[in-house]
């Protein structure tokens, strides 16, 4: 079965309430005041099945100028607007301000209701269908469908459900029940012994008893206890229709009109939002930079204020990029439909469509900022992910929080994400817990950039094992995680771009040069190694003239690296000859005593008791011995 929302739109007084209880039986005004003065101020909820079997769900929305803000609350989710025309007064402001409002709110199907057609003449009746034809040329309602009735007598009504049956059957587009959920919520009570129930219409996904949803922006997690669809109790609900849910775990004082209810962790509330922004051909307004409006989206109502920036003004009939900075905070996705309308006095001035819902701050006529928001907002899902990868390529987004911004399902991100990955766009970097994203862009530039520093690195530091793995993390990676920053690493030498040695990195082809320097360096310090014997060196204590201090340095590590100088504690340095020779005595002694102490080692080399210690400690790193509790004495490792 088919489920579609039918809203009603109009001038107060021209017969929406009394059509929708014409067709449904039901009166759609709830409160005493409505019922009292005889107008729509909140909106009405009803419902009827067509001939086909598919339910109509209606919203009846108000028409005075002063309830435009719960007017524009009812748009969410129609399928189709019944725009309600009085016969005896024909087109009135307010029938002009809701068809504005409409079409800025992307409603696309219509079917205009000439009511009170029992009031009028053949001839009234035709001067008022050229003018409304004539009134309406440029709207999204120009060509459509028009049905003459009379709510109180009943004609024409027929005629009337059988163009709401064909436009749902033929021109409806069903929603997508397989994406996220969303419920912009419209009215929250509470009823004694139920507790806290909200409604609204589900424009997305589909929502099931015990599911586990959150609210934004107020970031409450609750649980459905139970749903209603039109009046009967329901197992789960779909998008298309008129929803209420029992909620638990949330009092009703904790939410309002204007909060979302989604899964958890699906969507990101928002302070800022990049628009494409537009004001309306009728309007006598001109928005300049940092004008303050009123934002409706959705079901929310929030003051803004309008940062332009590609132009310094949108006047009539204009459109231009702007960041609307809010000063309240509200959930919404990309694509959704918003209005604006003039802080004071208060009338519809324009709207337009939200090409980021989580934008950073932008400064105005910024070419790149300029580019990449043309890019969203003409791309599809592929091209906005893509560009959202970009931008936080320095520390790889993670799958989950792609999917937040834009509001897709994990599964909707995942797809897009492997299209872009077999693109050669986007690489990837599974972890345990989610998957990291990066442009393909960055990666390259980030590998040349390492690259050439490590190639620059070797001409200035030629006898260096290389740059030391943390401090190219800091250099050129400092926001990425170190998982991911191992793995990117790991990558880099599978490719040859890099060769690690313990935690040095060096250019992948890079081999140390044993030129002249070195060889002279490597035999100079052996004799003097050789003479010292067991009485060994101190690193600081060790000259060559015509060769700098550093450069030193870094032959002295490098010979410990290649194995040819063994580097003790208490900065001592000796040959292994005679660290070889002392372990496979150390290794004698313990098989017969079953111990080994330092006076023992002094004894056993003829040395002092300042170099057995630091053999003692070598013996322990090379896992011979191992401490048994007391400092100077150690058994077999």
């Amino acid at each position: 079965m088919k489920n579609i929302i039918v809203g009603t739109a109009g001038h107060i007084d021209h017969g929406k309430t009394t059509l929708i209880k014409a067709l449904t039986g039901r009166n759609t005004d709830r409160w005493e005041e409505e019922q009292r003065r005889g107008i729509t101020i909140d909106l009405g909820f009803t419902w009827f099945d067509l001939p086909s079997g598919n339910r109509v769900g209606i919203i009846d929305v108000p028409g005075h100028e002063k309830f435009v803000n719960n007017m524009v609350a009812g748009v969410v989710g129609m399928d189709l607007v019944l725009l309600v025309i009085a016969a005896d007064e024909g087109i009135m402001p307010q029938t002009r301000e809701h068809v504005d409002i409409l079409g800025l709110l992307g409603i696309e199907k219509c079917i205009i209701v000439l009511n009170k057609c029992d009031l009028v003449d053949e001839d009234w009746l035709e001067m008022v269908k050229e003018d409304i034809r004539e009134e309406l040329k440029g709207s999204f309602c120009e060509n459509a469908p028009m049905a003459e009735v009379s709510s109180v007598t009943g004609a024409g009504l027929d005629n009337l459900v059988s163009l709401i049956e064909h436009m749902a059957e033929e021109e409806v587009t069903p929603k997508d029940i397989d994406t996220i959920p969303r419920l912009p919520i419209d009215r929250v009570f509470s009823i004694s012994g139920f507790g806290t129930i909200v409604t609204g219409t589900l424009i997305s996904g589909r929502i099931r008893k015990e599911d586990q949803l959150a609210i934004y922006p107020v970031d409450k997690t609750c649980k459905i206890r139970s749903i209603q669809v039109h009046g009967k109790d329901a197992e789960e609900c779909f998008a298309g229709q008129r929803v209420a849910i029992n909620l638990s775990n949330i009092k009703k004082n904790e939410i309002h009109r204007g909060c979302v209810l989604a899964p958890v962790n699906s969507m990101k509330n928002t302070m800022m939002l990049d628009v494409r922004l537009r004001v309306l051909p009728s309007s006598n307004r001109v928005i300049d930079n940092r004008t303050r409006l009123h934002l409706f989206t959705g079901t929310s109502e929030v003051l803004c204020r309008a940062v332009l920036l590609d132009k310094d003004e949108i006047g009539p009939g204009e459109s231009g990029l702007a960041q609307l900075r809010l000063e309240g905070e509200i959930a919404v996705r990309r694509g959704d439909r918003f209005i604006v309308r003039f802080y004071s006095p208060m009338e519809t001035i324009g709207g337009g469509v939200v090409i980021e819902a989580n934008p950073t701050k932008k400064k105005r006529f910024d070419e790149k900022t300029i580019s990449e928001m043309t890019v969203k907002e003409e791309g599809g899902h592929g091209d906005m992910i893509e560009l959202i990868i970009k931008q936080h390529s320095d520390s790889a987004i993670t799958a989950a929080e792609v999917a937040k911004l834009t509001g897709l399902t994990a599964e909707e991100t995942m797809a897009e994400v492997e299209k872009l990955t077999g693109q050669g766009l986007v690489t990837t970097f599974p972890m345990k817990k989610d998957i990291y994203l990066m442009h393909a862009s960055y990666r390259d530039k980030v590998t040349d950039d390492m690259v050439a520093y490590l190639e620059d690195f070797h001409k200035k530091n030629p006898y260096r094992l290389g740059s030391r793995k943390a401090e190219l993390r800091v250099k050129f990676l400092n926001k990425l995680k170190q998982n991911v920053f191992d793995e990117f690493m790991q990558r880099l030498e599978d490719a040859g771009r890099i060769k690690r040695s313990g935690e040095f990195i060096c250019e992948g082809s890079y081999t140390i040069p044993h030129d002249e320097i070195y060889q002279k360096f490597e035999s100079a310090l052996t004799a003097m190694l050789d003479k010292a014997g067991f009485e060994f060196i101190k690193i600081a204590d060790i000259q060559f003239p015509g060769i700098q201090p550093a450069m030193a340095e870094d032959l002295l590590q490098l010979l410990a690296a290649e194995g040819k100088v063994i580097l003790l504690a208490d900065d001592l340095i000796t040959l292994p000859k005679y660290t070889d020779m002392v372990a496979a005595k150390a290794r004698e002694i313990l098989a017969a005593e079953g111990k080994i102490s330092i006076a023992m080692i002094r004894d056993m080399i003829g040395t002092s008791r300042k170099s057995a210690k630091p053999l003692l400690e070598y013996l322990d790193n090379i896992r011979v011995t191992r401490r048994n509790g007391t400092e100077s004495e150690r058994v077999a490792y």
